[in-house]
């Protein structure tokens, strides 16, 4: 009789934003004449870039030549796209990435999900607390986690690194050594950063004892302050110990398209192999590569017309995260994040858990935001927003929870 994954069984109910969708649905069927914002989930709402879909059009009509047509994408993805990447990402920062260290695929959530593959299944894994789940949920479903402890709402295996006020919520090294370390900055959900000083003792740490970084660099279009480290190679030493995650979802609104990339230094070896060349294995058997299409998509963001476009984007989401830092912040909430990043930390009023003062803004406000509880032990307390919304949503949601 076929056994199921029983890992999988030790996840405690479901992924988070599938729990607050049926929550809201809920109170969406017996509230049918409530308005609700939805600064929730991180998913964008302005159109595509005009760069962008004039690629798009201008590749679809290549699919319509035999002459032109493309079908299987290279495993690493198509050479155009990871020059692009390579020179605008990396070397233009005197980060000295090549296109063949750089893998092209559908997104940074499947390649956070996906890279713990190639590792041990002993292997220690340490996370930030307050934490993206799918870096802790994927490593349960691999066996690494241990048992979840109800009473302090963690696993057993996991090593968990406390980001707290009193650290900016930036993460200290960790007390017990690691064999994997994800790292996630500017920082979902929290929106803090990471100074280059404090990212390379990371950095040191890891070549130290031999522990390597998974480095989600999902929102670092949003750095706007000098001096905050846009890739974790800017560090010295970083191209030994480090795995760098790269998203076109924030940057260029690819949610609903799909495009992301990794990047794994040939130099990256652990027990003597090549982490690159066991990356490239597994991609190569289990993706079928980015449509070429959306390739062509992803190559427009580095246009000149493609960068000034996304610029302006970038700038209308930090416009909509100005508006609630300082309105929460008129409204006597404690906040931070909204400067480098896209999402706003708030601490919850009158000693509210994150999920009763989840219902109490969808109750009395109609807005819906994220409990932080959900996002690990150390969130609990404290709430996210995000400025993905519209600018006129935005606005009025925050006048919402001023009246409150």
């Amino acid at each position: 009789m076929v056994k199921v994954n029983e890992n999988y069984l030790k996840l405690p109910g479901s992924y988070l934003f599938s729990t607050i969708a049926k929550k809201v649905a809920a109170y969406q069927s017996a509230n049918p004449d409530k308005k609700l914002i939805r600064l929730g989930i991180g998913d964008v709402t302005q159109p595509l870039a005009p760069a962008i879909i004039d690629a798009l059009h201008k590749a679809v009509d290549e699919m319509a030549s035999a002459e032109t047509f493309h079908g299987y994408a290279p495993d690493l993805g198509y050479e155009f796209l990871r020059n692009a990447i390579a020179k605008n990402d990396y070397q233009d920062r005197g980060c000295q990435i090549s296109p063949d260290e750089i893998f092209v695929s559908d997104g940074a959530k499947c390649d956070c999900a996906n890279i713990q593959e190639i590792f041990s299944q002993d292997s220690k894994v340490a996370v930030c607390d307050p934490v993206y789940p799918v870096y802790v949920d994927t490593n349960v479903m691999a066996g690494r986690a241990g048992d979840y402890i109800e009473a302090e709402e963690k696993f057993s295996d996991i090593i968990y690194m406390p980001c707290t006020k009193e650290t900016d919520f930036a993460p200290e090294l960790p007390k017990e050594t690691p064999d994997l370390i994800y790292l996630c900055f500017p920082n979902n959900p929290t929106g803090s950063i990471v100074s280059k000083e404090k990212l390379q003792e990371f950095v040191d740490y890891a070549n130290k004892t031999g522990a390597v970084i998974i480095y989600d660099a999902a929102y670092e279009a949003y750095i706007s302050e000098p001096d905050v480290p846009h890739s974790i190679y800017e560090c010295e030493g970083a191209r030994t110990c480090a795995i760098e995650l790269h998203s076109f979802s924030k940057n260029a609104g690819f949610t609903g398209v799909r495009l992301g990339y990794t990047v794994i230094p040939k130099e990256l070896e652990r027990g003597g192999v090549a982490l690159h060349g066991l990356w490239a294995r597994r991609h190569g058997t289990k993706y079928n590569g980015a449509p070429y299409i959306i390739q062509r998509a992803g190559e427009a963001v580095y246009s000149p017309e493609g960068k000034a476009q996304l610029k302006e984007q970038v700038a209308y989401y930090m416009k909509n995260a100005s508006v609630i830092y300082n309105g929460l912040k008129d409204a006597g909430y404690t906040v931070s994040g909204g400067v480098n990043a896209p999402y706003i930390w708030l601490k919850t009023p009158d000693q509210m858990t994150s999920w009763e003062f989840f219902d109490y803004l969808l109750e009395k406000a109609n807005v819906v935001g994220t409990p932080g509880s959900g996002f690990g032990p150390m969130g609990e307390g404290y709430f996210r927003l995000t400025a993905f919304g519209s600018y006129e949503n935005t606005v009025e949601a925050i006048e919402r929870i001023k009246k409150l």
